[in-house]
């Protein structure tokens, strides 16, 4: 499948510092399901790599408040798919994942939205991989 057969995402709200998300298709960069590529349809050139953070971060559990889930029609958290935005360093020991604001997928409708986290300890740049 191409990617410009890929079924596009649509943010509800604007991903700040990247207006061009507002329209994405999720391409799978590894046969593990681990790593994605999140591109713009908007502007193909803009591009975020971004990892299911379950494969990392295995305790790793987010909150997605009502209202939240409200806005990306989430009724089930069975639609729901979880993303971490992915900073690429020289190597995969030295990527680190921003916990503090995961992406949240409702499957179904292909809506989507960047969630800050209010609670806990999260980190904007974890090791993917710990030292």
């Amino acid at each position: 499948m191409s990617e410009t057969d890929l079924p596009v995402l649509e943010f509800v709200d604007a991903v700040p510092g990247l207006p061009g998300m507002s329209r994405c298709v999720l391409v799978q960069l590894d046969d593990s399901g681990a790593l994605f590529r999140l591109r713009s349809v908007i502007d193909p050139d803009l591009q975020l790599v971004v990892a299911a953070p379950a494969v990392f971060f295995e305790d790793y559990s987010p909150e997605v408040d009502d209202v939240t889930a409200e806005s990306i029609s989430l009724t089930a958290v069975e639609d729901a798919l979880l993303l971490v935005v992915v900073t690429v360093g020289a190597n995969l020991a030295e990527s680190t994942a921003n916990l503090l604001a995961p992406i949240v997928v409702n499957q179904r409708t292909r809506q989507c939205v960047q969630v800050l986290q209010q609670r806990g300890a999260h980190s904007l740049h974890e090791p993917l991989i710990p030292a």
